[in-house]
Order: C-alpha cells, then structure tokens, then sequence
C-alpha cells in the first residue's frame, strides 16, 4: 500500500488530509514538526511526504534540505503564507509542487498522484540503469579492496598497463572494466578476450585476423582484436594460458604498436592499451617455460591482485545484501532479508568459486526460502560441498521443501535436470574453464560446450 507522510504542526489540517487520503485508499502518516518527520523518512519506507513551510521547531525547507540526504521521496510544500518566491524556492530546493491553503482537495489528489507516478518512475529509472550499467560497482569495504580502488583511481587516467591476479571468480574482469571506464579511452571499445577459451591453433588469428585464404577455412579477411579495440582497451584474459608463439607477437605488438595479419605480410599500426589477468602465477610458469619473461615484464608494469572471498569474508554482509537487492529486482519480487545468523554461516564457508559462486548461492536461497533467509536455509542450500541433488535426497524426506519431484513430467526431465546443475556446479567451481571442468567430469571438451548451449547456461560475475 502507498505510504503518505504530512508533516504540519496545524492538528486540523493533518486531520483534513487523513481523512482525504485513507478515502482514497492511502496509508497515512502524520507528525507535527519536522525532527519526528525525518526520523520516520529514515526508518519507513515512504512514497510521498506533504510538509508545510512554516512550523515551529524545524522549517519546512529545512526538511526538505536534509531529507534530500536521506531519501529520494517526492515533497509537496504546502503553506499558508505562499507567493512566487517561495514556490520557487521550493522548486529549486528540489519540492515536486507546491500547494497553498486553503487547500483545494481536486488539485490536492491530483498533484498527489503526478508526484506518486513520478517517484514510481524514478525508482524504475534506477533500476534500469543498474541493468544497463557496463560496469557494476566494486562491493566491499576491507582495507585490500579499498587499496585496490584507490589504486584504480591512481592508475587508469594513465597509459600504463596492468596485469590483474587473483582466483578464479573473484572479479579480476571487473576491476579491468573500471580501469577502462575511468581511463581517458572510455568513450572507445573495450574488447576482451579470453584466452583460455580459444584453442591455441586459433589464437593468433583471434587477436591478429588474418587474410582470405590463409589458411583452409579463411574464406575471408578477418579483423583481429587487437585491430578492433584501437584507441580503446583490450582485456586479456587468462593470459597464461595463450601458446608460446601467440605471446612472442603479443611483445612484438607491445613493444612497436604494429601487428600483421595471420598470412599477411603489411604492417598495421594499432594503438592499444593492454590489461591482462591470469589465475596462475606467471612466474612459476616461467620457471616452467611456459611463458616469456619479457612478455610478463611488459605487462606488469603495475600488478593489482584481487584477493579471494575467503580472505575478505567481512566483505560478504555488503556483497550478498547487494546481490539480494539485485536478484529480487529482476525477479520483480520485495527484497528478502538476510538474517544475521544467514550472514554468518554465509562468512563461514569455503567459497572456492568466489564471486561467482556467492552471486549463484543467493540466487539459489531467494528462490528455494521464504520471506527471510535464516541460517536453516543457507545449511540446506547453499553449502557449496553439496549440490542441490544432494542435499534433496538427504533431506527432502525430513522437509519436502528442496526438490518438488512432482514437477519432472518423465525421468528423462529428472536426468536433464540433474545433469544442468551438476554442469552448473562444477563450471562455476572451476571459474568456467571449460577445459579443466570437461578433465574433471570426464568428458570431450567439445561434448560439454553442447551440453551447456543445450541447457542454456551462462557464465556470470
């Protein structure tokens, strides 16, 4: 139900506007100064708030200056002393309206509800840029988060390049988007490529091109990513895992900003600002002889490492609550509440997955639990030693709530089932590399990229 406050120190005229709006089916609020107004704008949630100018105690405009701080709830000024000047102040201090007494009850509910649609429109803005958004907002207060922002702040105007560690998971990608989006390239492509996702008999024709009938399937030219993302940021991805011979033209391409097509043989300027990241340590894998020490050392000219979630568990409370919000949102459905007791058992687990896992475990609590996420739910949810089908048949007798069986229509929807999730599961376990996930499960690398375009699964941060 929408929730009016007034605030107006006049009993009769809090008593005319009660009455008025509960007619029209409002919930009502009312105080008599604006000290006790500002406290419920911080407690309650409220959609519009209808403050007379002139109290004693605490000035109309006041209010409205401190409830800017707080909230985003439209204000209708109303006084009985009102003129242009007032009304424009009132405007310009951010009023939707201003109204004078008398009161006229027509134009009253009709300002009410243009101010109502407008606070609906706001709140959906909102939303929608936070859908739109390329980069979402680095959660977390921990002293190795706020250096890594400080230090994004410090970096990115400058040309330099930057080479990002951290597990799988736990948003190493992210911190390459806002070294873009707050570099003087912002306005330019950002392109990423994963290296690990693309064979190493190709990968050089990704980040190169190559001319028609270079080789046997070159039907045509071919612009590379390195081309592509000229004037702009190109994000290597899991860089240790690119072949010997695609990083000896990676150092050449850094070190003369020229590349040549694969079966090319003339020189094309690129201007590029480059920003890898890798799970592995590069430089055990070159003590290995899998990767070039002058390919690492012009990368990192600075190194930013993303600590695990593990290692930053007071940072969970902020992430999930954020995710809920999130998640609740796209699903159209009220927020649910995350107990304190959740939170903790939430900072409690292992997080192999990072991230990534944290963001799908949420998902999977605000569909499986009630109104509120208790401590109960994370146990049976979202232990990450345990699978969904797990936990079902080891609880599902004692609960009836984690697997509705009556859902699968045959056993072959039962197995396609099972078969998503234990997909799911082990892709995010592995930060979706999709080879070491393919090793783990025992199958074809090519046979798991057909199960997860059947299933429809999608990595996600």
């Amino acid at each position: 139900m929408t929730t009016i406050l007034i605030i107006d120190d006049e009993r009769p005229i809090r008593s005319s506007l009660r009455d008025i709006l509960e007619y029209e089916d409002y919930k009502v609020l009312d105080v008599d100064n604006g000290f006790d107004g500002l406290n419920i704008l911080k407690k309650e949630k409220i959609d519009l708030v209808l403050c007379d100018i002139k109290m004693n105690k605490m000035d109309g405009m006041e209010v409205l200056t401190e409830a800017q701080g707080i909230c985003d709830t439209p204000f209708i000024m109303i006084s009985g002393h009102g003129n242009i000047e007032t009304a424009v102040e009132a405007a310009r201090k951010g009023a939707f309206d201003f109204l004078e007494k008398p009161l006229d009850l027509n134009r009253l509910l009709i300002t009410v509800r243009n101010a109502l649609e407008k606070g609906v429109l706001v709140k959906e803005t909102k939303v929608l840029k936070k859908k739109v958004s390329k980069t979402k907002e680095i959660l977390g207060e921990s002293p190795t988060i706020s250096l890594i922002k400080e230090t994004i702040e410090r970096v990115a105007p400058t040309e330099a390049r930057v080479l990002i560690t951290g597990e799988n998971g736990s948003g190493k990608e992210l911190v390459a988007h806002w070294l873009h989006e707050k570099s003087a390239r912002a306005s330019a492509p950002l392109i990423e490529v994963n290296c690990a996702a693309i064979p190493s008999e190709l990968i050089e024709s990704e980040l190169f091109g190559h001319e028609k009938g270079s080789f046997t399937s070159a039907v045509k030219q071919r612009i590379g990513k390195f081309e592509q993302a000229s004037g702009g940021t190109l994000f290597l991805d899991e860089i240790g895992d690119m072949s010997l011979s695609a990083q000896a033209k990676v150092l050449r391409a850094l070190q003369e900003n020229k590349i040549t097509r694969v079966g090319g043989e003339k020189e094309i300027d690129v201007n590029v600002r480059v920003i890898a990241a890798t799970n592995k340590d590069l430089l055990k894998e070159i003590e290995d002889g899998n990767f070039r020490m002058d390919l690492y050392h012009r990368l990192s000219v600075i190194l930013i490492h993303v600590p695990s979630l593990k290692e930053r568990a007071a940072d969970i409370p902020i992430i999930a609550s954020s995710f809920c919000e999130e998640i609740c949102g796209g699903y159209n459905t009220p927020t649910k509440e995350i107990t304190e007791g959740a939170m903790r058992a939430l900072q409690s687990l292992p997080w192999t997955g990072n991230i990534r896992e944290l963001r799908n475990m949420i998902e999977r609590l605000i569909i499986l639990s009630d109104k509120k996420i208790t401590e109960r739910e994370v146990g049976l949810y979202a232990n990450p030693s345990n699978n969904n089908i797990t936990a079902a048949n080891n609880t599902s007798s004692k609960t009836g709530q984690i697997l509705d069986f009556d859902k699968f229509e045959s056993f072959q929807d039962f197995k396609d089932y099972a078969e998503k999730e234990f997909i799911n599961f082990k892709l995010d376990k592995n930060g979706w590399n999709v080879s070491k996930t393919a090793d783990d499960i025992g199958i074809q690398r090519s046979h798991l990229y057909h199960k997860i375009e059947k299933f429809g699964l999608k990595r996600t941060e």
